[in-house]
């Protein structure tokens, strides 16, 4: 089931990659957006998927990925943060984390790299408020290197909506 973000963004997907259908999306809970490459790897189609929510008070960027790959550790195996990096200002922090994990996809056991960037934003109606937007790369570890360029692209295109036309 498709969820909506707490901030409205607006986003370029890079080409040749598609919206994923909705019969696709129901199978990620709590995505706002999916997209899929248009060449599957091994029976495996790389995806970028986009969700968020407010953040508490106490809560940081680093404890939700903490949270996501405990996550990612209930479903699949030998999950493994890889990377991690803090970036961004004060005012908008931002955290990065690539993440390793094997899990049973299309009823065959893939090894799998997901990059994760966690983005800070304040919401436009109450700037007390603060939002989180996780935006996901999933792909084969044969595949991610060659599709990250895009997901980086991607990342760069994502801006608040403010309702603007640009």
């Amino acid at each position: 089931m498709l969820t909506s973000l707490p901030v409205p963004i607006e986003f370029r997907l890079p080409e040749g990659w598609l919206p994923a259908a909705p019969a696709d999306e129901a199978d990620v809970p709590g995505v706002a957006f999916a997209a899929v490459h248009p060449h599957p790897d091994a029976g495996f189609t790389a995806n970028i998927t986009i969700d968020g929510g407010f953040l508490a008070d106490t809560e940081t960027l680093a404890g939700l990925a903490d949270a996501s790959v405990e996550r990612l550790g209930q479903v699949a195996q030998s999950v493994t943060v890889a990377q991690r990096r803090e970036l961004g200002s004060e005012d908008a922090p931002a955290l990065t984390q690539r993440v390793t994990f094997s899990a049973v996809a299309g009823g065959a056991r893939r090894d799998l790299v997901q990059s994760q960037v966690y983005l800070s934003m304040s919401d436009v109606e109450d700037p007390h408020k603060r939002a989180a937007i996780r935006l996901a790369l999933t792909a084969t570890a044969a595949q991610h290197d060659a599709v990250l360029e895009d997901f980086q692209d991607f990342v760069r295109s994502v801006r608040p909506d403010t309702g603007a036309e640009t």
